[in-house]
């Protein structure tokens, strides 16, 4: 029988509203504005689940008499000593490395791991357990085997770890095989290493530590390219479109703007991605790009525009290294004006966040311009 570890690794995170395009252009009166927006100003937020807070209970007060004793200390956590060996004896498990040659230093990972059940074999094992690694023993008791693929694993294709379940010396065939699939960061390795061993040692998922037993967690990758950093960060160029017209002041006009935008793109917009389609829908639930209108701006006062994108951050950077939604939010805009901020931010998140990236229509453009019929 084997253990799994199963892949639970991209993490959608919610970036901060990128930074206004300022009033004063698409204000009632015709002023000169300048758009500031491939850095926030702000601190981006993330999407993060709250820990939940347990209220104290109310309590009714009783007299309490005053103690005529020393009152007996708080206990100490203690683990029981562990008492003799399990399936491995008492002899050091040799460790051998089959890694590729990449520069990372996969014996050293592989260390800190069997350091862990080392220090913790009393706590969790019941019995005590020696390491010795030597990336390239001959004659080892088990072989740690780092891949970009591993077998399939108790039937998880997806698995990036996979261990022998022992609990009697009987079952060991030695060399035993524990498989680790590569491309982790070094501290999502160490833990994948630490669950397998974990089944060797006689612990299934669940058992205690359950938080690094589960058969499910969370891993990072090792550094990805980010969002921000890519030609196009997206995993394809088919986009499902909802609008939200409630606070359009002409509805059936701002749709027919915002079509005039992502047509433009899908028409093949100089400096974009080839091959872009949009498709709209009735589900805000359905929608990679969501449009809406509001009367007030709720990323930065007096914004006449303003947009936000969520994603992936597989490495744990906090940062996105792949977009899967944006939305914009146009803020009592006249209706001549709605295509221009959407085909603007649109060419934000498609991977031009400065200006002078954008196709031409969105580098400084005049008040009339943006009301133009620039996409044609």
């Amino acid at each position: 029988m084997r253990g799994s570890t199963l892949l639970v690794a991209a993490l959608v995170v919610l970036a901060g509203c990128a930074a206004p395009v300022s009033p004063g252009d698409d204000a009632t009166t015709a002023t000169t504005a300048t758009t500031a927006v491939s850095t926030p100003t702000t601190e981006s937020p993330t999407a993060t689940t709250a820990a939940p807070t347990t209220a104290r209970p109310e309590t009714t007060p009783t007299e309490t008499a005053t103690p005529t004793a020393s009152p007996t200390p708080e206990p100490t956590e203690t683990f029981t000593p562990a008492s003799g060996y399990g399936p491995w004896g008492s002899d050091p498990v040799v460790v051998a490395v089959d890694a590729p040659d990449d520069g990372r230093d996969y014996a050293t990972l592989v260390s800190e791991a069997t350091t862990f059940w080392e220090a913790n074999d009393a706590r969790y094992l019941g019995y005590e357990v020696d390491y010795e690694v030597d990336a390239n023993a001959s004659d080892p008791d088990m072989v740690v085997r780092f891949s970009d693929t591993i077998p399939e694993c108790s039937g998880q294709a997806d698995a990036v770890g996979c261990a022998p379940y022992i609990t009697r010396e009987r079952q060991i065939d030695r060399p035993e095989t524990v498989y680790v699939r590569t491309g982790f960061s070094d501290d999502s390795t160490v833990e994948i290493i630490e669950h397998e061993l974990g089944h060797t040692l006689g612990l299934a998922h669940g058992d205690e530590p359950a938080a690094l037993m589960n058969a499910t967690g969370i891993l990072y990758t090792t550094p990805r390219t980010n969002a921000t950093e890519k030609a196009f960060p997206w995993d394809d160029p088919n986009f499902t479109v909802y609008i939200d017209d409630t606070n359009a002041s002409d509805p059936d006009a701002a749709r027919e703007q915002v079509r005039h935008a992502l047509d433009y793109f899908a028409d093949g917009a100089p400096g974009m991605t080839d091959n872009l389609t949009y498709t709209y829908v009735d589900d805000p639930a359905d929608a990679e790009v969501r449009i809406s209108f509001a009367d007030s701006s709720p990323c930065a006062p007096g914004a006449v525009s303003c947009a936000a994108a969520s994603g992936y951050d597989p490495d744990g950077d906090e940062a996105l290294e792949t977009y899967n939604s944006y939305r914009v939010i146009l803020v009592d805009l006249d209706t001549e004006a709605v295509g221009w901020h959407v085909g603007y931010w649109t060419a934000h998140y498609l991977g031009a966040e400065a200006d002078d990236e954008k196709p031409e229509p969105f580098r400084n453009a005049t008040y009339n311009e943006r009301r133009s019929e620039w996409w044609t």
